[in-house]
């Protein structure tokens, strides 16, 4: 164990200039996140490889590549910065009105399309100097929703993000499910039949391009398929392709809902045999992060804004 004296030669800005450098895997990008000079990163890399014997990071022709050292360092380290975090703002006593804080929200953005604005507006009011950071989250795969996000967990514990939506709901707000989109007047809204469903060019959103999702592992189950001509990775961008085109896509009913009149589309039931269960819609952090009082009133009112979509 370390004693006092070397505990002493420690600054804990390193460690959070090496939590940046490693998000970033860039030096220069790390700088400017922490308004230091590229010297200054390059400095405080130094010191950090000698205190812990290691090189930390390996240069590379897009920025720098962490070393086995320096990943198994991650955890450990995030978890010390969330500590310290808890305690410095547990000192003084979280008011939104004064705050200046800056937190950051994870989800798909169906979900953000739907309480982001909203929550905006509110925080104007309330807690006029916290800013939002939104990151648009996916499942990277086409696995079931409880199955999908082992990267947003990572981004999780990592303190990465403060409030995100991935399987490991602590609080429940309300269950989705999904609904055939199409634009106005589409002949597939006249003759909703699961024949005609399994005839249509459907999209499919994903972040990674995958061409198979849940509706057709569903449509498996029954003997039938469909085709999916197009991927997109977001589903905003799905809204607009739909709205100019003869292509329709499997949404989630409060998207389309919110946002039907703007993109000129309507909308029916998925004509399944045996209909896919809706997933539950919630919010979650670590529990280290809602130990700091600001991130624990933002999760509240997360779950009050998604509440009230429904």
């Amino acid at each position: 164990m370390l004693n006092a004296a070397q505990l002493m030669r420690i600054d804990l800005n390193l460690l959070v200039l090496f939590i940046t450098v490693l998000e970033e895997r860039h030096v220069a990008r790390a700088a400017k996140r922490l308004n230091l000079t590229p010297s200054a990163v390059s400095h405080g890399l130094a010191r950090l490889r000698h205190l812990l014997n290691d090189r930390l990071f390996l240069k590379n022709p897009k920025g720098v590549s962490p070393t086995e050292r320096a990943l198994q360092l991650k955890e450990p380290v995030t978890e010390i910065l969330a500590r310290v975090d808890a305690v410095i703002s547990s000192a003084v006593p979280f008011d939104p009105l004064t705050a200046r804080r800056r937190l950051t929200i994870g989800a798909p953005d169906a979900l953000l399309a739907i309480f982001l604005v909203q929550l905006m507006d509110q925080l104007s009011k309330v807690a006029p100097g916290i800013d939002i950071r939104s990151r648009q989250l996916m499942p990277q795969t086409g696995h079931p929703m409880d199955q999908g996000w082992p990267l947003t967990l990572a981004e999780l514990d990592s303190h990465a993000l403060d409030i995100v939506r991935p399987r490991y709901v602590q609080r429940t707000v309300f269950a989705e499910d999904f609904v055939v989109a199409m634009r106005r007047r589409h002949a597939f809204g006249r003759d909703p039949s699961l024949e005609n469903y399994c005839a249509m060019r459907h999209l499919l959103v994903s972040v990674i391009g995958d061409d198979r999702g849940v509706i057709d592992e569903a449509l498996a189950k029954e003997g039938l398929s469909r085709r999916v001509v197009l991927t997109v990775p977001n589903f905003m961008i799905a809204l607009a392709t739909i709205a100019e085109s003869d292509i329709i896509a499997t949404l989630p009913r409060t998207l389309v809902q919110r946002h039907a009149k703007r993109f000129g589309l309507q909308f029916c039931e998925i004509p399944l045999r045996s209909p896919r269960r809706p997933d539950e819609i919630g919010v979650v952090s670590t529990k280290a992060a809602m130990a700091d009082a600001g991130v624990a009133w933002l999760f509240e009112m997360v779950a009050r804004r998604l509440s009230a979509v429904r």
